[in-house]
């Protein structure tokens, strides 16, 4: 598949690595005049960026050879072979007349079958939709930073996104080692709205004088983190038991605060309904006819997978 990408900043580049990386060849196109002595300035700082980006991984033993040579960096003037892309990958600015700048330019250049991919991290999808033409080729991609090391992409679609863009999207980055995922025009995907709530909360202990900062990095580290990066969330719930949740949120909620600890209805109908998780059979997923001792000695096993990584760090 041809593969572009309209920005050269931060995510743009993280983007051409990740693909670069996994055998892909793509372009990095700037929609932004400039002379041709600030272009020659970008295309160097930015080759230097990646090539400074993969000696770093291959000291850690993470190495691709040959993945700079996968990427081709294209200016202003050039633009019009976007209409070869099958996907192109939007990483303007962050503000919405940039992103309707560059849609503007890019439904008169690209192919009408493009899949058209925003890197958005705070417009909706529903928001870009009026950019485009064709909005059926339309959704985001929320990649985390790094792009070329973090494995989840996070994908947003609109009510006309085309299921079969959805797909052919998802299906090349498996195949490209991303771990794509889908959720709705939703403010902050997934992670972002998770991981802010939990920042806050700790900017807020180190305010409140509950712990140093210090202590808070290591339990996030070695216990927060830990855990979960063997287990969901969701499914944490329910190994644990949505009563515990229940009970731990009723607690907090009465001594720390009402509005950012009751329990969302979903967990107090759980509650109300007996299904418990894993020890009830049910709960946010249904146990029912699922091994019991055999899907503990797997979260085990994940568990002992994340901990050796975690015994292999060296505190900063």
């Amino acid at each position: 598949m041809r593969i572009a990408c309209i920005g050269a900043g931060r995510m743009g580049r993280g983007i051409a690595l990740a693909f670069a990386r996994a055998g892909y060849d793509i372009s990095i196109f700037d929609l932004k005049k400039r002379s041709d002595g600030d272009w020659k300035k970008l295309q160097a700082d930015a080759m230097a960026e990646m090539e400074a980006a993969l000696a770093m991984l291959a000291e850690l033993g993470a190495g691709s050879p040959g993945a700079l040579a996968r990427i081709r960096m294209v200016p202003y003037a050039e633009a019009q072979v976007l209409s070869e892309a099958e996907l192109i990958f939007e990483a303007v600015p962050e503000t919405l007349n940039a992103k309707r700048d560059a849609f503007e330019r890019l439904c008169k250049l690209a192919s009408p079958h493009a899949i058209l991919a925003s890197t958005t991290s705070t417009i909706l999808v529903t928001d870009l939709v009026p950019l485009v033409t064709h909005p059926e080729r339309l959704l985001n991609a929320h990649w985390l930073n790094p792009a070329y090391v973090i494995p989840l992409v996070e994908l947003s679609a609109h009510a006309g996104t085309s299921k079969k863009v959805i797909e052919k999207l998802r299906s090349l980055l498996e195949e490209a080692g991303k771990v794509p995922v889908l959720c709705g025009p939703t403010p902050g995907y997934i992670v972002p709205r998770l991981q802010a709530l939990i920042m806050n909360e700790a900017a807020r202990m180190v305010e409140e004088g509950a712990a140093s900062a210090e202590d808070i990095d290591k339990a996030t580290r070695y216990g927060l983190g830990l855990r979960f990066a063997a287990i969901g969330v969701i499914e944490f719930i329910d190994y644990g038991g949505n009563d515990i949740l229940y009970y731990a949120s009723r607690y907090l909620a009465e001594t720390v605060s009402r509005e950012r600890y009751t329990a969302p209805e979903n967990v107090q109908r759980l509650m109300r309904e007996g299904h418990l998780g894993l020890k009830s059979g049910q709960g946010f997923y249904d146990y029912r006819g699922r091994d019991g001792r055999a899907y503990r000695k797997d979260v085990l096993a994940r568990t002992l997978a994340a901990l050796e990584i975690f015994k292999r760090r060296k505190e900063p």
